[in-house]
């Protein structure tokens, strides 16, 4: 990648995970994406990054084919049909999309079935992937938030999706939880998992991110190798000095 580069990229590239063309996205009279343009190669984790507002779950949704850009093209693992390819991507949005009124297994078990997977034992590595107990007879509703964004990722994982979308993975979520989901999404990546990741923590990925995409009002202003300290406020750099010390490690994408 080699340092900074031009947010509007040139001509499609068929080896592309990701292809967005010169995309607008207009809620009433707001555009909250002023044509963006981009190219996203496969195997890589990115990290979304910007103020409120500034069009990261907008763009993110664009990709993933819950908002229809208001102008421009999408192209998404080779199909411009997004709908066609929706099956080999895992979402994981602000709402949890958890049944309440269900276990942790029995929400995983129905999602998977979606999928045409009816295989138990997946829904349970799942859930222990996440760093919780498949044989937990609690009712989601009884989860903490921070249970609830785990079994929500769990969910998002549990068919083994090409492309992961993440919008705000680490609300609620303690300081040893999203150690354990950000070595998790460094592993999916190292195995060929394309990512993509909206956060305001940007000092949680800093150790595995491979590029930074930085929005601002709607456009692409930066694309950058990892994550710069630059990008990272004193207060997120505070937050990743923290979590270092209380994990006595230094790199979490290469913790077993």
């Amino acid at each position: 990648m080699g340092g900074p580069h031009p947010p509007v990229v040139g001509e499609c590239d068929i080896q592309s995970a990701v292809s967005v063309r010169d995309v607008v996205r207009h809620f009433g009279r707001f555009a909250a994406l002023r044509g963006i343009s981009a190219e996203f190669a496969p195997g890589q984790l990115y990290v979304l990054l910007g103020e409120n507002g500034a069009g990261k779950s907008t763009l993110l949704r664009v990709i993933a084919g819950l908002l229809a850009p208001s102008r421009g093209s999408v192209r998404v693992l080779g199909s411009e049909d997004i709908r066609a390819v929706a099956t080999r991507f895992g979402y994981m949005g602000h709402a949890p999309l958890l049944y309440d009124e269900m276990s942790a297994l029995e929400n995983l078990e129905y999602f998977s079935a979606l999928y045409g997977i009816e295989d138990r034992s997946r829904c349970e590595e799942a859930i222990r992937t996440v760093g919780l107990d498949p044989a937990l007879e609690r009712r989601v509703g009884q989860y903490s938030q921070g249970m609830r964004q785990r079994i929500s990722l769990a969910r998002a994982i549990v068919h083994g999706p090409e492309l992961l979308f993440l919008d705000e993975p680490f609300s609620n979520v303690d300081v040893r939880s999203a150690k354990q989901m950000t070595t998790l999404l460094a592993k999916m990546r190292d195995a060929g998992t394309t990512i993509f990741v909206v956060t305001h923590q940007a000092a949680l990925m800093e150790p595995v991110a491979d590029e930074s995409i930085v929005l601002d009002a709607g456009r692409l202003v930066a694309r950058e190798k990892g994550i710069p300290a630059r990008l990272l406020t004193p207060y997120l750099a505070e937050e990743s000095a923290l979590l270092r010390k209380k994990t006595g490690h230094r790199n979490l994408e290469t913790e077993p």
